[in-house]
């Protein structure tokens, strides 16, 4: 008799049994895990032989996998996992913007999944962690982030709508120095965030390491709660990015960004307000707007 792990309302909760057996599965049983929380949906549908394949792992890690949960073995999870993934199927889009659309173009389609990645993000994201890394930017004596691709994008504009905020924030640079080149300036006061999305760069995972080991507190924007930077990260937070290009759709990244700036400056209001009147001033004095 297998011990049975029913998440919230007695459902069976893969992802979050995974989450928790991950640090202790053997790297064969990691890549089917991988496999299992990108495709929660489909695992019902599929064969042993088909999870075989689109893994790369072999038939027997699978039904390891399985037992490493706690289950008798593949069966027993593709079972349990069905109900739960039914009624997740049937849950209406808590955005219902698109909801009129009516031909199927490629704006309706992007935006549907733009969507489905800010909700499925806020689902899932924890609002401890969200209210805790808030805290550590607002302790932090100077907040850097790190990532490059769509990570680089998505890191200067956190320093910059920090900065906005009355937060010290630098954002490394790809450029004449390397990533690690420039944490000599980075101190244990200080704070690393550190964005990491598919393709993963091996030198944001290095910096996040490195950062790690001198003692710096380091904070994971990532697609998932497994990726490599995460097991160098004090904190987490989990983005859906999926996008239908070969890029990582920057929608839900933008929104979560854009909150966590926006608590840092309710927290901190006189200052932030202070930072900001201070900066239209001096926009104003050297002639930076125009009047047309």
């Amino acid at each position: 008799m297998t011990e049975k792990n029913d998440g919230e309302h007695g459902k069976f909760d893969l992802k979050k049994l995974i989450r928790e057996k991950y640090p202790a599965l053997p790297d064969n049983q990691r890549k089917v895990a991988d496999y299992l929380l990108h495709n929660i949906r489909e695992v019902p549908f599929l064969s042993i032989i088909d999870i075989e394949q689109k893994s790369g792992a072999s038939k027997a890690t699978v039904v390891r996998l399985a037992q490493s949960l706690g289950l008798s073995g593949f069966q027993e999870m593709r079972e349990r996992l069905m109900e739960g993934v039914q009624s997740a199927i049937r849950q209406p889009d808590q955005f219902s913007l698109l909801g009129g659309a009516d031909r199927q173009d490629t704006l309706t389609i992007v935006a549907r999944q733009d969507v489905k990645n800010i909700n499925e993000t806020i689902k899932h994201l924890d609002k401890e962690t969200f209210g805790q890394i808030a805290s550590m930017i607002l302790k932090a004596s100077h907040v850097y982030t790190v990532g490059l691709g769509i990570s680089s994008l998505m890191s200067k504009i956190f320093a910059y709508t920090l900065n906005q905020v009355a937060i010290r924030s630098t954002s490394f640079v790809h450029d004449y120095e390397t990533f690690i080149e420039q944490l000599p300036f980075v101190t244990p006061d200080d704070l690393l965030i550190a964005f990491s999305f598919p393709p993963y760069s091996r030198e944001t995972v290095d910096a996040a390491k490195a950062a790690s080991q001198r003692g710096v507190p380091v904070v994971a924007i990532t697609d998932r709660v497994t990726s490599p930077v995460t097991f160098y990260s004090r904190k987490v937070v989990p983005i859906r990015s999926q996008n239908m290009l070969f890029t990582n759709s920057f929608s839900a990244i933008s929104v979560v960004i854009n909150a966590l700036a926006t608590e840092v400056a309710v927290r901190n209001r006189t200052k932030a307000m202070k930072v900001s009147k201070e900066i239209d001033r001096l926009m104003q004095e050297s002639g930076h707007y125009t009047e047309e």
